[in-house]
């Protein structure tokens, strides 16, 4: 299958010496729509979102994003946004100048973006206070914000709801139903049942059989 927008994931093994992290996996999540992932701690869901990024090389097999093989044509996807394990940002400087630090990587995005990516995450634009001082749940909502705020067409969310309240998990529910309709792929990893249950059009069930 030719996926021009979106992730195809093909026949991915992964080893780390005799441990078989990753075997024979093969996903195809196309745009406009919500993907979950499932399974225990060390079943491999992490090291896939890894591979997908093109942090980390797969043993066999083949990644592709947006038409383009990951290893081959790019070494990381180009229009994709990733929020893995503990988001990292300088402590003592603010959120927004944590943002514009990376917005300036690669220039597509300027301070309006910015400040309306804060805004849309539930954080306020213009507070001074230093990362260091942030909550666990503002940093998460940090760290969606960092995923989303150059509009990428792939997101790889690696439980993106870490740290959040009740009401900041249906917040970040509803923003992730709303970059399905704008007709973003996301591949989403959470321990919540309920998370997977009301956000996926499918899920793949990680085993940790080959362990």
């Amino acid at each position: 299958m030719d996926v021009q927008t979106g992730i195809e994931v093909m026949h991915v093994s992964k080893a780390f010496g005799k441990e078989q992290v990753l075997k024979d996996v093969n996903l195809t999540i196309p745009a406009g729509t919500i993907f979950g992932i499932v399974g225990n701690n060390g079943s491999g869901k992490t090291v896939l979102m890894k591979c997908i990024c093109g942090f980390m090389r797969p043993d066999k097999g083949q990644i592709v994003v947006n038409g383009r093989r990951v290893g081959r044509d790019c070494d990381f996807p180009d229009r994709l946004g990733v929020i893995i394990e503990t988001p990292g940002f300088l402590p003592g400087i603010s959120g927004y100048q944590n943002l514009k630090i990376l917005a300036s990587l690669k220039a597509r995005i300027g301070r309006k973006e910015i400040l309306e990516t804060l805004q849309r995450v539930g954080l306020n634009p213009h507070m001074k206070k230093p990362v260091a001082k942030y909550s666990l749940g503002m940093r998460q909502r940090l760290g969606i914000a960092q995923a989303i705020m150059e509009d990428p067409d792939v997101l790889i969310l690696d439980e993106p709801f870490n740290g959040l309240d009740r009401a900041g998990v249906g917040q970040m529910r509803e923003l992730i139903k709303e970059l399905r309709t704008q007709g973003k792929a996301v591949l989403l990893a959470s321990h919540n049942a309920q998370d997977i249950e009301e956000l996926c059009d499918d899920v793949h069930e990680m085993e940790d059989k080959w362990k």
